[in-house]
């Protein structure tokens, strides 16, 4: 008989106020989780598209190219960051340059003139 009368009150129906406060939780919680789901779907794509666009090189791997400046150009000075060298040249007519050369793509990618003013 105690049993039963355990059953009868699980099965009232909420107070009015008590249900509006119940369904403002839920639907907070399911807007929350809907949020947290977008910004991990957002993370993990981000990082999928990072890993595939620079694919890493091996460590200590070995890589040689060919870096082809104008015919009587003088290197004065190199620099490299971004995966580019940068190479500050004089050239035949005494002139400077900066030349940008992308190692990934091993091609020449820019000729910046140097002028004095």
């Amino acid at each position: 008989m105690a049993q039963s009368a355990l059953d009868n009150d699980d099965e009232k129906p909420l107070d009015p106020a008590l249900e509006r406060v119940r369904r403002k939780l839920v639907r907070f919680a399911v807007v929350n989780l809907g949020i947290l789901f977008l910004a991990l779907i957002v993370v993990v794509g981000a990082l999928v598209y990072k890993s595939l666009r620079t694919p890493a090189p091996p460590s200590g791997a070995f890589s040689e190219a060919e870096i082809a400046l104008p015919a009587g150009a003088k290197m004065l000075g190199h620099g490299f960051a971004d995966g580019r060298i940068s190479i500050d040249a004089e050239l035949a007519d005494g002139s400077r340059a900066i030349f940008l050369y992308d190692v990934a793509a091993q091609k020449m990618v820019g000729r910046y003139t140097v002028i004095a003013k």
